[in-house]
């Protein structure tokens, strides 16, 4: 792994699922955007007793990185007792901002920074639609939708 890669690793969305439920310290990080949260749904973890903390890692609609998210991120673990061991799992559509959270995170000194790298909505099938394949979705996670 090279330093720019410098996270805890990539784990499928079934495996993060199980994560969180089995270790009652974990949380799941979803950074995707307000509009993916309000359209697309966002996984729900009340069935473990859980919310996910929702913290866009790019602001919609510019897309920018979002300049406040070490910050962000830190007040919501906080608020979940979370420390710098605490795992946590960074979610977004289909891993590629998930993956650069969790190096982020990682760098700012959390331990355990994992990336679900199916994401919320896995890759794209064959007829270019996202949902079907793999991811939180597609693997009959729990999920609810505004």
């Amino acid at each position: 792994m090279t330093s720019d890669e410098a996270y805890a690793g990539d784990l499928p969305s079934t495996e993060a699922w199980n994560a969180l439920k089995e270790n009652t310290s974990a949380v799941l990080i979803d950074v995707r955007t307000q509009a993916e949260w309000t359209f697309v749904g966002i996984p729900d973890l009340s069935g473990v007793g859980k919310m996910p903390a929702l913290v866009e890692w790019q602001r919609y609609p510019t897309m920018d990185t979002n300049p406040e998210f070490v910050d962000l991120v830190g007040k919501a673990l906080a608020e979940r007792g979370a420390t710098a061991d605490t795992p946590i799992y960074f979610l977004c559509r289909s891993g590629g901002r998930s993956r650069q959270a969790a190096i982020v995170m990682t760098a700012a000194g959390f331990k355990a920074c994992f990336n679900v790298s199916d994401g919320f909505e896995g890759p794209i099938d064959t007829a270019r639609h996202r949902g079907g394949v793999a991811g939180w979705k597609a693997s009959g996670l729990p999920w609810i939708q505004s």
